[in-house]
C-alpha cells in the first residue's frame, strides 16, 4: 500500500501534469500578430482582447501561419540575406513591402530567381522559443501550412516562386515557379492542392501537393493578392487589388462564378464562422465590408485609418482587423459589425493567426 508521502507525490505530479496541459492549451488558443520591421510577434488573448506577450528576435516578420496542433508557428521574414548569409539591411524609413518592391526587377517578374535568401523561423508556442531556422530562396511575403501539418508553403514575390518546407525535417523540398509576384497561398481542405495568387499576371496557380507541380493557372481580376477558401471547399475567394473586386472561383471548373465590387485597394479577406459571410478590408476607402456570398448583398462600416489584415477569430464571434496606419487591432462583432474594442499593439500588424489546436 502506498505511503502518504507517495500519495502526495502522485497527487502533486498529477496536478503538475494538468497544469502543464492547461498552459499548453491556453498557448494554443492565442492570436499571433507579426509586427514587420519591429522584429517581433505580438500575442493577444482573444478572450480578453489584450496583449499578453511577445516573441522577439523574428526579423522583418510579415508572413505567419500555425500548425494544426497549435504547437508551432511558421514565421517568414522579408529581410534579405546575400548568398554568403549576411543580412542586407532594410533602409531606415522604408517599409518591408516597399523594400521588396524596390528589389524587384524585370528578371524577377519573369520568374528568374535572384541572388538573395531569407529565413523561416519555426517557433514553439508553449515556451516561445525558436526551434529551428530554415534558409529559403528570397524574402517571404505570406505563409500557409497544410491541414495535416506536414508542409509549409511560403511566397517569394520578387522570385516569382514559392518554397515548400517539410516541417518534420525542417528542410526545403521544392521550389515552384508559379508566376510573377506570387502573393498569398492557401491549401484546400484535404491538403491535396494549394492555391497561390500571382499579382503580376492576374492568375491563381493550382498546385498538386503530391508532385508539387502547377496543374493549371486560373484567370482572376486585376492584381490578385489575399485569398481564402470557402468552408465547403468549393470556392476560392480572391481580392483583386487593382480593380477593387473579389472573385469567387469555382475550384472544380476553374472559372469565376461571381464577382463582388467592393472598393479600392483591397487587402485582408476571411470568412465568418457561419460560412456565408465574407469579410473584406477596403483600405482605399477605409471600410470593412461584409458580403453575403449567397445573394451578393453587402454591409459595411467605416474603419479608419486604413483597415489592413484581418482574421475571423473562431469560436468567439469576433473578427480582428489591423490598421496600416495606426498601432491597433480593431475587435469587430461578426454579426453586427460593431466595434467591440481596440487592442493597442504598438505597430503595424500583418498576417494574423489564431492558433486553435492543442
Amino acid at each position: 500500500m502506498p505511503s502518504n508521502i507517495q500519495k502526495r507525490s502522485v497527487g502533486f505530479l498529477t496536478g503538475l501534469a494538468i497544469l502543464m496541459l492547461a498552459v499548453t492549451a491556453r498557448a494554443a488558443e492565442m492570436v499571433y500578430v507579426p509586427m514587420g520591421s519591429d522584429d517581433k510577434i505580438v500575442i493577444i488573448d482573444p478572450l480578453l482582447d489584450r496583449v499578453v506577450g511577445e516573441i522577439n528576435g523574428i526579423p522583418a516578420v510579415h508572413g505567419l501561419a500555425g500548425t494544426p496542433d497549435g504547437r508551432h508557428l511558421i514565421a517568414g521574414s522579408l529581410q534579405e540575406r546575400d548568398p554568403d548569409g549576411g543580412l542586407l539591411e532594410i533602409p531606415d524609413g522604408m517599409s518591408e513591402a516597399d523594400h521588396a518592391s524596390h528589389h524587384q526587377s524585370p528578371a524577377a517578374s519573369a520568374n528568374t530567381a535572384g541572388p538573395t535568401a531569407s529565413i523561416i523561423s519555426i517557433i514553439n508556442t508553449t515556451d516561445r522559443s525558436i526551434v529551428r531556422r530554415v534558409v529559403v530562396s528570397g524574402p517571404v511575403h505570406h505563409v500557409a501550412v497544410s491541414p495535416d501539418g506536414k508542409f509549409a508553403v511560403v511566397t517569394h514575390p520578387d522570385q516569382g516562386m514559392i518554397s515548400v518546407i517539410r516541417l518534420s525535417t525542417y528542410t526545403q523540398v521544392a521550389a515552384i515557379k508559379t508566376g510573377p509576384l506570387p502573393n498569398y497561398a492557401a491549401f484546400n481542405q484535404d491538403g491535396t492542392k494549394a492555391y497561390v495568387s500571382n499579382a503580376g499576371n492576374n492568375t491563381v496557380s493550382e498546385i498538386d501537393t503530391k508532385s508539387w507541380s502547377v496543374r493549371r493557372n486560373i484567370p482572376t481580376g486585376a492584381s490578385p493578392e489575399h485569398v481564402v477558401i470557402s468552408h465547403d471547399g468549393s470556392k476560392l475567394y480572391v481580392n483583386n487589388v487593382d480593380d477593387g473586386m473579389v472573385s469567387a472561383i469555382n475550384l472544380e471548373r476553374g472559372t469565376i462564378d461571381a464577382t463582388y465590387a467592393v472598393g479600392p485597394n483591397l487587402h485582408g479577406i476571411d470568412i465568418a464562422d457561419d460560412g456565408s459571410t465574407l469579410f473584406v478590408a477596403s483600405r482605399g476607402d477605409e471600410k470593412l465590408v461584409a458580403i453575403d456570398v449567397d445573394d451578393g448583398s453587402m454591409r459595411y462600416i467605416d474603419l479608419a485609418p486604413e483597415p489592413y489584415h484581418l482574421a475571423t477569430i473562431h469560436g468567439t464571434g469576433k473578427l480582428y482587423v489591423s490598421s496600416a496606419e495606426a498601432p491597433i487591432i480593431w475587435v469587430i462583432d461578426q454579426a453586427t459589425l460593431a466595434i467591440l474594442a481596440e487592442v493597442q499593439i504598438g505597430g503595424k500588424g500583418h498576417q494574423i493567426v489564431q492558433s486553435v489546436g492543442g
